[in-house]
């Protein structure tokens, strides 16, 4: 895949206009508050794994209408006092996995706490009545940002930090959200989000790689893979829906919720991706208020960034931390 986009130059100063929904914040504050009429009641089970140098625990806590959801905690075995904690949200189309897709960062010292995706592909976490299973997500629900399945997916992620501030090893001024792909727009929309929260959760820091559901009324145009194509193949057969579609995607864009988070974020950005364009990403990011950087590979295509992305996410966290 070539560089497709925008060059570079017209990339780092595209700033689209947001498209903000009149009752942005009124219609997050209610979503975040019919959540919080619930108890997080975060449950955490040792499991074995095989690993020497690393606890794991199977985690229970309740998300989207008290509803159960899945993850993993992973930490360090002999690190003594409490410790930064990464929450990461994972891609599109899959569940938390196995406890031992998550390493890396328990190594260097931190937790991670790993949230299971609702109703994904191989998730734990079945989504209300519904099980996980293989298909598209993006059209559920899109004439009613109240039934949209984002709807339900980013409170859960809200939840989740709460969930990871009730471990009695976390640091509670040293947590950190993390993702890429959908992941990334996951972990952007909690970022936004979580100051909307009763007395304002505190977060450290934000780690957005190669982020989806930003900019989308651009990227819905600008490439025809998945999973924007859901929504094309949907607006193909339902023309006469447009508007409203968008009208509801616009919600869960993430340069909304760029412009409502000020904590210091490191991006990432692949020039030849053609899953989340570059500048779908850029928006995002030029948007985004806080303190921020980007990683940007000019040679790479969606998200396979490997350890160069890797290290530069310690090296973030460890800065971050500095007195």
């Amino acid at each position: 895949m070539p560089q497709f986009d925008m060059d570079i130059s017209a990339l780092e100063s595209y700033l689209p206009p947001r498209p903000e929904p009149l009752d942005f914040d009124s219609f997050w504050h209610e979503r975040i508050r019919e959540a919080e009429a619930w108890p997080v009641d975060a449950t955490y089970s040792v499991v074995d794994p095989g690993f020497s140098e690393l606890v794991v625990e199977d985690v229970t806590f309740r998300g989207y209408g008290g509803e159960t959801v899945k993850g993993w905690m992973i930490r360090p075995r002999h690190r003594v006092g409490l410790l930064p904690t990464i929450v990461t949200f994972i891609g599109y189309g899959t569940g938390r996995g196995f406890p031992g897709e998550y390493t890396s960062l328990a190594s260097a010292g931190y937790a991670q706490f790993v949230m299971d995706n609702r109703g994904q592909g191989t998730a734990d976490t079945p989504d209300g009545a519904f099980g996980p299973h293989v298909g598209g997500y993006l059209t559920q629900g899109i004439e009613d940002p109240k039934s949209y399945y984002y709807s339900r997916l980013f409170i859960d992620a809200v939840r989740a930090v709460e969930a990871a501030a009730a471990h009695p090893s976390v640091d509670l001024n040293a947590i950190f959200v993390m993702g890429g792909s959908q992941g990334g727009g996951i972990a952007l929309a909690a970022a936004g989000l979580l100051p909307m929260t009763t007395g304002g959760r505190s977060f450290r820091g934000a780690m957005i790689d190669v982020p989806f559901l930003s900019h989308v009324r651009r990227a819905v145009r600008v490439v025809d893979t998945l999973p924007y194509r859901e929504i094309a193949e949907y607006l193909q057969r339902r023309t006469d829906r447009e508007e409203r579609a968008f009208a509801t995607l616009d919600y869960f864009d993430g340069m909304n919720f760029a412009a409502r988070s000020s904590v210091p974020a490191l991006f990432s950005v692949g020039l030849m991706d053609d899953i989340c364009p570059p500048s779908a990403v850029y928006a995002s990011y030029n948007h985004y208020s806080g303190q921020k950087s980007l990683a940007v590979y000019p040679f790479s295509g969606h998200g396979n960034f490997g350890e160069f992305q890797h290290q530069r996410q310690r090296r973030f966290i460890r800065e971050t931390l500095q007195p």
